[in-house]
């Protein structure tokens, strides 16, 4: 009777407290659209550097990743078989040209003793012809004496351009040949960023493009780029190039853009993220990117009511906008979502929502240590 009357004084089990989650309203407004692309930061010209003669490196005259001018010294080889060559090449034409010198006066003699028939036909042409034999080795000597002096010239390798010169691919001592790449000099400033981009981002800017490289002026399409630390480049770069065709295995088309670098911070081969601004969206649903919760390749959003009960609903998303997601079909402006919680809630269930607003990001601009891409604006996903 005792366990009886305890068991009586229990009540009903106590219910699970309602879970707290935080929401934020769906906001309505117009983004501009970007395109964005993965690039690789290159030179805007590369000099790459080879012997034109072969022989031992002797010297290295300019310091490994400095700057370097047109026209200065940067290696030199062994000359010592190149002079002895020219030296030849001088005393086969000293000696071709007096055989010449021998044969013109022979002519000159033979012409008159012809012309007053002393001597025969026969012999005055033999005469001829080894002047004009002799006059013809002395041209092939010159050309072997210039030859000479090229190859003796190019014992002394200069640079080709201004720009920086790489780390010595080839130390003092090496036996370097025609095929030995020394080093590379690249202009940096400005410098070009190669990308792809999808054909149809390209559709919206190839009458722009094609304009310009006709020659028709046109607005500038205003390049950003966003380096491996997240910043934007502090500058501005422009369209310079696209090429001839679209790959057919990936459906792109390379795309070059130019970025002033007078500081020559960038260096080639530099991972970089383009975009250019591609249009305005009106209008636009955005939520913030930790409301959409991906399972099997469908998205979806935990929309809570009045009633304060959540309602799984999927969704078509869009674009990213500062750290927010468009959704471009399957909730309404002002509607509340989950975006602190999502993964303990389900269909039907009742939640204690906490309203903290949307905060985009603020507007990332060249100069801004900001991080891409910037509020109100909607970068294409394939990056």
């Amino acid at each position: 009777m005792s366990l009886a009357a305890i068991g009586c004084k229990q009540g009903p089990p106590a219910l699970a407290p309602t879970p707290e989650v935080v929401v934020t309203s769906v906001i309505q407004q117009d983004v501009t659209s970007y395109s964005e692309a993965v690039g690789t930061t290159v030179g805007f010209v590369n000099a790459q550097i080879y012997p034109k003669i072969s022989g031992y490196l002797l010297k290295q005259d300019y310091r490994d990743g400095s700057h370097v001018r047109t026209n200065q010294l940067l290696f030199e080889i062994d000359d010592r078989q190149y002079k002895a060559a020219l030296d030849q090449a001088l005393g086969t034409l000293a000696e071709q040209q007096a055989a010449l010198k021998q044969n013109q006066q022979d002519l000159d003699r033979d012409t008159a003793l012809y012309q007053q028939q002393v001597i025969p036909k026969e012999t005055f042409d033999h005469i001829t012809q080894a002047f004009r034999g002799s006059a013809a080795q002395v041209q092939a000597a010159q050309a072997a004496v210039e030859t000479a002096k090229l190859n003796l010239g190019w014992t002394k390798v200069y640079s080709p351009i201004d720009g920086v010169a790489a780390i010595a691919q080839a130390q003092v001592g090496d036996l370097v040949g025609t095929t030995t790449l020394l080093t590379t000099v690249s202009q940096l400033d400005p410098i070009k960023v190669t990308f792809p981009i999808p054909e149809k981002d390209y559709l919206l800017f190839a009458t722009r493009i094609n304009a310009q490289e006709n020659g028709v002026a046109q607005p500038a399409l205003p390049f950003q780029m966003i380096l491996a630390n997240g910043q934007t480049y502090q500058h501005v770069g422009q369209f310079y190039a696209a090429n001839r065709q679209v790959d057919i295995q990936t459906g792109t088309i390379q795309i070059q853009a130019t970025f002033p670098n007078p500081n020559d911070i960038l260096r080639p081969g530099q991972y970089a993220k383009i975009r250019v601004a591609s249009g305005v969206l009106h209008n636009a649903l955005l939520v913030p990117q930790s409301a959409v919760l991906e399972t099997q390749g469908q998205y979806q959003v935990a929309v809570v009511g009045s009633d304060n009960k959540v309602t799984m609903r999927t969704v078509e998303i869009g674009k990213q906008a500062a750290g927010l997601r468009i959704i471009e079909k399957g909730v309404s402006p002002g509607e509340r979502v989950i975006t602190e919680g999502l993964q303990m809630v389900h269909d039907g269930m009742e939640v204690q929502p906490r309203v903290i607003p949307a905060q985009p990001a603020p507007e990332s601009t060249p100069g801004s240590a900001g991080q891409a891409p910037s509020p109100g604006a909607a970068s294409s996903p394939q990056s």
